[in-house]
C-alpha cells in the first residue's frame, strides 16, 4: 500500500491515486473491499484500469474499476453481488424448498428437475452470469440431446419461477427464462388424438363381448360419456353416486405415491370440484358397479375415505396405474383378433373423446369448461380448434336447416296472416 508524505493518499506505483476501499497487495494485485450488510468482501485484479497491460503470464480479467463499476450498480440497485454466484442447481434448491405444500405428483416431478439439471454443466453456472439467450440455448441444447418436448418443458416450469424468486428477492434484476416457450423449442410431443364415434361403438361392444373384460365394460362406458380424470374416477365412493338425482359429485381424487401410499387428494384444479349430471345410460353402469361390487372383507380406508368402487387382489382401492393396464391389455386383445387396427386408447383419451363428442354436438364451451373441470377456457377452446372438415360441413348443413326452418316458418305465418 502507497501514500504520500502526508500520509492520507494512497498511490500504485504508477503514482495514480487509489480510492476509498482500494489497495495494492505485495504481489502486485489490486484489491477492492467493500461491505454487504456489514460483513466484508474483496474483488481482486491484476489490472487497475481497463488500458493496463495484462502481466505476463496472467489470465484476462476485468479490471479492479470495471469490478467495482459493476459492484457499485448492484449495491446501489440494493442488490447482493454475493448471492448472485449461486449456482442454477443451488437456487433451485432453494426455490423448491419453499414448496412445501404439494402434491405428490409434483413433487415426483421436481425430483425429475433436480437430477436431470445434475448432469447438465448449466447447473454449475452462476445465476448472476445467466442471460437470455443463455437460456434458450440451453433449453435448445436439451431437446437437442434428445430430451422430449415435455421434460424440457418441465425443466422450464422449474427454472422460470425459480429465477423469478432471484428476481422478488433483489437478486437480479430481470428473469431469463421470462419468455415464451413456443419458437424456441419444436414441440414435438404426440397429442392425445380422440377416437371416433364409430372406434368407441366398436371397442365397447368388444368390451362387453370379451368373457376377460366384460366385467369391466361399466366403467369403461362412465369413462367415455362423462369425461371424468382417471383420478377422479378411483376416487368416487358409494356417496358420491347420486342415482335418484343422477348426479355425481367429485370433490376429491385416489392417488397412489411413489412409495405406494395411497392418498386423498383435492382435485387437480379448483374447478374440478364440480357436480356432473349423468345420463340414464350412464346411471344403469353405476348400478350394475354397486350392484356386482364385492365387499371387501375389510373395507379399506383412505384420509377418511371409503367405499370405494373397484379393488385390487389384495383389498384396496384400484388406481390410475391398474386402469391403465388394463386398457392396455383390452386394446392388444383387440388388436390381435380384428384386422382394422385400433388405436391406442387410455382413461385419458377416453376423457378426450368424451369432450370431442360434445363439441362436435355443438354443446356450449362454457358448459363443457365445467363438465371437464378445465381451469381456463382455452384448454375447453383447444377441442374446438381441432375438429375437422367434416365437423365444419356438419355444422353449416346443421345451421342451413335451422335457416330453412325458420324461413318456413315464417311463410306459414305470412300466409295465414
Amino acid at each position: 500500500m502507497y501514500a504520500d508524505i502526508f500520509g492520507c493518499i494512497r498511490r500504485d506505483p504508477k503514482r495514480r491515486i487509489l480510492r476509498a476501499g482500494e489497495s495494492i497487495r505485495a504481489d502486485g494485485k489490486y484489491q477492492f473491499k467493500y461491505y454487504v450488510d456489514g460483513k466484508p468482501h474483496f474483488v481482486y485484479s491484476w489490472k487497475l484500469e481497463p488500458t493496463d497491460t495484462l502481466p505476463q503470464g496472467k489470465k484476462p480479467c476485468l479490471s479492479l474499476r470495471e469490478m467495482e463499476k459493476q459492484i457499485g450498480y448492484d449495491l446501489d440497485a440494493m442488490l447482493d453481488p454475493q448471492k448472485k454466484n449461486m449456482t442454477v442447481m443451488e437456487l433451485v434448491e432453494r426455490y423448491l424448498r419453499t414448496r412445501t405444500a404439494v402434491k405428490p405428483q409434483t413433487k415426483t416431478n421436481y425430483n425429475f428437475v433436480v437430477n436431470l439439471l445434475k448432469k447438465e454443466e448449466f447447473s454449475g453456472r452462476k445465476i448472476g452470469t445467466i442471460k437470455t439467450s443463455d437460456a434458450k440455448l440451453f433449453l435448445i441444447k436439451m431437446q437437442s440431446d434428445g430430451r422430449g418436448y415435455s421434460s424440457v418443458k418441465t425443466v422450464r416450469g422449474v427454472l422460470r419461477p425459480a429465477f423469478q424468486m432471484a428476481v422478488d428477492d433483489d437478486i437480479l434484476v430481470k428473469n431469463p427464462f421470462g419468455f415464451q416457450l413456443a419458437g424456441v423449442v419444436v414441440n414435438d410431443s404426440k397429442t392425445r388424438e380422440a377416437i371416433t364415434k364409430e372406434q368407441m361403438r366398436k371397442f365397447l361392444k368388444f368390451v362387453h363381448d370379451d368373457n376377460t373384460y366384460c366385467k369391466y365394460y361399466e366403467a369403461v362406458f362412465i369413462l367415455f360419456h362423462t369425461g371424468m380424470r382417471i383420478s377422479e374416477f378411483c376416487g368416487l365412493t358409494l356417496k358420491d353416486i347420486d342415482l335418484q338425482n343422477r348426479i355425481v359429485n367429485i370433490d376429491h381424487q385416489l392417488q397412489r405415491t411413489s412409495k405406494m401410499e395411497y392418498v386423498i387428494q383435492t382435485t387437480k384444479t379448483n374447478a374440478g370440484k364440480r357436480q356432473i349430471p349423468i345420463t340414464e345410460e350412464v346411471a344403469r353402469c353405476f348400478q350394475a358397479i354397486i350392484e356386482d361390487r364385492e365387499k371387501p372383507r375389510r373395507e379399506p380406508f383412505v384420509d377418511g375415505y371409503c367405499g370405494f368402487l373397484y379393488f385390487d387382489e389384495n383389498g384396496m382401492p384400484l388406481v390410475a396405474l391398474h386402469w391403465e393396464y388394463r386398457f392396455n391389455r383390452m386394446v392388444s386383445k383387440y388388436n390381435e383378433i380384428y384386422r382394422i387396427q385400433m388405436p391406442n386408447i387410455t382413461p385419458h383419451i377416453c376423457r378426450h373423446t368424451y369432450c370431442s363428442n360434445q363439441a362436435k354436438a355443438g354443446m356450449n364451451p362454457k358448459t363443457l369448461q365445467y363438465l371437464m373441470g378445465h381451469s381456463e377456457i382455452g384448454v375447453t377452446l383447444d377441442v374446438y380448434t381441432h375438429l375437422g372438415l367434416e365437423d365444419a360441413a356438419a355444422e353449416l348443413h346443421r345451421m342451413e336447416e335451422v335457416q330453412n326452418a325458420r324461413q318456413e316458418m315464417n311463410r306459414t305465418k305470412d300466409e295465414a296472416v
